[in-house]
């Protein structure tokens, strides 16, 4: 598993063997079955976590129960619940996988030493970081000017894998679309 974690690490910064094997030291791998959770609502959120295989959804329940999905993780990807991560707070969020799944995982007191020890890791980081907020805001302005034909152009031609891996009622929930809604822009 840490070995699909190094050759992607590897390909995005110069990272050496030396600190590929302090940051395998200092990870915590798991294996998660389809629909388990790896984060709870009301758990404070642990780790920092790469996806080495597997599909993972974010979301948040509605008070009528109805999940509202912010964000899918796919392979090469990384996932965690920020604010719960770094103000050790109860998440709001769920985080579950939707298929058989592997992660490596590592808490905030390690991803601040391998970032102290590592410069190439810390600007990799602060680039992820950065990259994230950009998503982020981007989204927001999606979910705010797009109309609903534009945000499932968008998420078809922005994430075509993850398209081809979720049931239709996820993307509608990703897009805060209803199904039917959905249902009728796939018709058309």
């Amino acid at each position: 598993m840490f070995e699909k974690f190094a050759a992607y690490i590897t390909s995005q910064a110069p990272i050496t063997s030396d600190a590929l094997d302090m940051m395998r030291s200092l990870a915590v791998m798991k294996k998660l079955r389809r629909r388990q959770l790896l984060l709870n609502e009301g758990e404070v959120c642990l780790y920092k976590t790469f996806i080495a295989k597997g599909l993972l959804k974010t979301y948040r329940l509605r008070d009528d129960g109805m999940e509202t999905i912010l964000r899918f993780a796919p392979e090469n990807s990384w996932t965690t619940d920020h604010d719960s991560f770094m103000r050790q707070i109860p998440s709001q969020h769920y985080i579950e996988a939707l298929e058989s799944t592997e992660v490596i995982c590592w808490t905030a007191d390690s991803l601040t030493k391998i970032r102290q020890a590592i410069p190439a890791f810390k600007a990799y980081s602060d680039a992820i970081i950065t990259d994230s907020l950009n998503a982020s805001y981007e989204r927001i302005y999606m979910n705010l000017s797009y109309t609903s034909e534009e945000k499932y152009e968008h998420f078809v031609t922005a994430f075509p894998e993850v398209f081809r891996r979720v049931p239709l009622h996820m993307v509608a929930s990703y897009l805060g679309v209803s199904r039917e809604t959905l249902s009728r822009i796939r018709r058309k």
